[in-house]
Parts: C-alpha cells; structure tokens; sequence
C-alpha cells in the first residue's frame, strides 16, 4: 500500500475528531519513527509525553511480552502477582500513601473528582451533592463529559452539554483569586502545574507553593493533575518538586507504560483514598496484571537509566539552542525540562503550517492553540540530535522569511 491508500483509508472509514499531519507512522525505536515509505523521523511530541522512555523501549517490550504470555487480565475480582509490588514500587517512588490504578488519563480524573466529593461528605460534612471543585481556565483534563463541562476551550466543550454541575473556574497562576473562590462546599483544587495543552503555560515562581498553603490552611484537597508533566517530562520525577510540595492527589498516565499500554493512576494521601469502599468505583481493566508488569519495567527505566537528570539537562540545552533563532513571528520560547513551547505571534499565519514544513525536514511536532509549536521528544534525547533538530528548527524560519513562507 502507498501512503495515500492509508490515508485514504481512515478518511473514509474513521470518525473525523483528528486532524493528523499527513505521515503514516509503521516504526518507532528510542526518538526516531520510520512511515510506511521508509522515511525516518525525530518525534518531537512523544505521544503527548506517553514515550517519554523512548519508542519500544526494550526492558519495557520484555516485560511486557513475558507477562503477556503468563497473564494478562483478572479483573479486580481476584488478585494478582503483579499489583501489589506496582502498588509498592510507584508508592516508594512518589511518596505516597494509597495507589488507585486505572487506564486513561481521564479516567483518573474522573476518579479523583468522586473520591474527593466523597471525602467532602464524609469528612467535611458537606451537604449532599453540594460539593465544589475549583478549577483553571484554560485546563485540559481530558474528553469525558464532566470534564469538557468545565473546560474553557470552545472546541472541547461546544454542542456537548449539558454538563455536570459542581466546578468553579479562576484564572491559572493566580492564587489570590484562587483563594477568592472557595466557598463553604469547597473540597479541591484541581490544577496543572504546567499547563500543557493550552501551550506550556508555566505559572508564576511560588504559585504551586502559596496554592498548596492555602488547600492546608483551609481544608481542602490540592488535586494535582500530572498526567502530562509527571515522571521526568519537566526534569523533576513530578513537576511538582520544582516547589518543593506534595499534593493530597497527585495524577498520572501516559508515561506510566512508557507508551506500550494504557495505564493510569491515582496517588493519595491515606485520609482522602479511605473513603471508598468495595464496590463504590472500579475498572475491569485497572491494575491489570499486564498494565502492572509493563508500569513497573517503565518506571525502572526512567530512573535507572537516569532520564529524569537528562530531560533537565537536556531541556536547558534545547531552550538556549531555541533561543539563539531570531525571527521576528517569534513572540515567545519557554519551557521546563523537555516540555517546551515556541509561540508565534498572530500574524505568522499559524503554527501548523510550521509543523508541516518541520515534517517534510524530518521532524514531527504539534502545534496547539493555534500560534504554539510544541517541543516535547523522548527523554533519551541527547545533545548530537537536538542540535540536528535545531538545524531543522531554524531553516524552517529562515525559509518563511517574514512568517508567511511563499
């Protein structure tokens, strides 16, 4: 098949929710992927930091063809080998005390904003479906219905209601206005550290530190969503070490397989997990003998090849080599560890069309927001391939001339 026929192909067959760049991915191994030509590209977006250990990592791939020919689902109705030394593992690892394994990034927000409610009516006393949670502009949470019912982005939310009440909005970075909008049927805050869809927006210096004080002082559950910024993506395990604090609820995903399994979870403080009984919230799929085995090989790899050191490493020597383009549709470079964002002004005339001309170089990206290209490769990245990248990076502005190409 050529590459049209694959496009082809989902254009007729596949709901149209995506709009893909034109390249039909067939290989992957550490930061490079091969299409179905044969051609060879750097992956500059790692799956929206799932591959954040690189594509098919091999301790990873072991691990999980050994488990898959042993076992691979049991449902939470039997136990298994494999849950509990996960359940040790990423609590020893994370400093926490509780462990709810689930698939998707979404679903462990979702879990988090029942077991938080829950505490509010069990612990606070809240009166009965009252329970509030503040939220950010500009989040991304995920796709489900209540969490699209309290995002900002026109896109995610319109044609989709009604939706769930429940949820307060503030602006992001903001903790004065945070603190400003809890109520008495407050119970958590659930926020970003980073925010990553919306366009590596990082928050002031102290924001995460004041937001954490304040969810102290007043009671209430700081909600912590790191499916996108945990393990290593900003040079810090969880991004949340950057202030020095630790949430009641701290989320992740994506990496937590390396990029070969869908798995998620939940990590808590003892107080907050204990108010779920049996039966109250589960997943037939969740802690899965197969997703454990393949988080537990993920999480090894990521501290005992030292991935964590190199994306800070490597993320400031990616920021300064940026930095060092000087074009005048360039608004603004930033970025924490290997999660990194070029945005452009309005008039550059999108950033799309940069990826699309980053592609045809050899390098996948993403743009967000419009005006943003994102730069978030594996974490095995080294300092000989960002400065291929940058060669790239660079003759792309340089060929657009004043932003709008020919």
């Amino acid at each position: 098949m050529k590459l049209q026929d694959y496009l082809d192909l989902e254009e007729r067959y596949g709901a149209h929710n995506y709009k893909p760049l034109d390249v039909v991915l067939h290989r992957g191994e550490g930061v490079w992927v091969w299409d179905v030509d044969g051609n060879r590209y750097l992956d500059c977006l790692s799956a929206y930091s799932a591959v954040n250990q690189g594509h098919c990592h091999p301790r990873i791939v072991k691990a999980m063809v050994e488990q898959a020919s042993l076992l691979t689902l049991t449902s939470r109705a039997f136990r298994n080998d494999q849950l509990g030394l996960f359940y040790e593992e990423l609590c020893t690892l994370t400093h926490s005390h509780k462990v709810l394994p689930m698939n998707s990034g979404a679903e462990a927000v979702e879990t988090a904003i029942k077991t938080v409610r829950k505490w509010g009516y069990q612990v606070r006393s809240i009166p009965e479906d009252q329970a509030e949670i503040i939220v950010c502009q500009n989040n991304f949470h995920g796709r489900t219905i209540a969490i699209v019912g309290f995002s900002t982005d026109p896109g995610s939310r319109n044609g989709f209601g009604p939706f769930a009440p429940g949820f307060k909005i503030v602006p992001f970075g903001d903790a004065e206005a945070f603190e400003e909008a809890i109520g008495p049927n407050t119970v958590g805050f659930l926020v970003e550290p980073i925010q990553g869809e919306a366009g590596v927006i990082i928050p002031p210096a102290g924001y995460l530190r004041k937001v954490r004080e304040i969810c102290t002082r007043r009671g209430i559950t700081l909600i912590l969503d790191e499916i996108q910024t945990g393990l290593g993506r900003t040079g810090k395990l969880l991004a949340e070490e950057h202030e020095g604090i630790e949430a009641d609820l701290t989320l992740v995903g994506k990496a937590l397989s390396g990029g070969l399994y869908p798995v998620s979870a939940v990590l808590s403080n003892t107080e907050v997990m204990s108010v779920l009984q049996p039966g109250e919230h589960g997943s037939t799929f969740g802690g899965n003998p197969l997703a454990c085995a393949v988080a537990r090989a993920a999480l090894k790899v990521l501290v005992e090849e030292n991935m964590i050191e190199n994306a800070a490493a490597m993320g400031s020597y990616f920021l300064e080599r940026l930095r060092e383009i000087r074009h005048p549709m360039i608004r603004e470079i930033r970025g924490k560890g290997l999660l990194i964002a070029v945005e452009l002004l309005p008039e550059a005339g999108g950033a799309r069309r940069y990826c699309q001309r980053l592609k045809d170089r050899g390098l996948l990206c993403k743009e967000t927001h419009d005006n943003t290209i994102r730069f978030a490769p594996p974490l095995v990245i080294d300092r000989n391939v960002i400065d291929w990248a940058i060669e790239r990076i660079a003759g792309v502005f340089e060929e657009s001339g004043d932003g709008h190409g020919k």
